[in-house]
């Protein structure tokens, strides 16, 4: 199981997009915690969107799409409904 996410910073509503093979809400907990420098200067976050996948490779495919500027994009419009 493989997992694609999205975290909103309280901070300063920078948005941060990851991969994981561990639930999202761990990740979410680990960032919280500053598991990186840039999460533990852009903390605390919030989880508002996590998509499950069946195979990595189509997790990983949908992390690259989040991060490129169309998937950018995608996001900020699902991100204000």
């Amino acid at each position: 199981m493989a997992f694609v996410y999205v975290l909103r910073s309280l901070k300063n509503n920078k948005r941060y997009v990851g991969f994981t093979e561990k639930s999202p809400e761990k990740k979410l907990a680990e960032h919280n915690s500053g598991a990186t420098r840039w999460t533990r200067h852009n903390g605390p976050f919030v989880l508002p969107r996590a998509e499950q996948f069946s195979e990595s490779t189509e997790a990983r495919k949908r992390e690259r799409f989040l991060k490129s500027g169309k998937g950018r994009q995608w996001l900020d419009q699902i991100m204000l409904t």
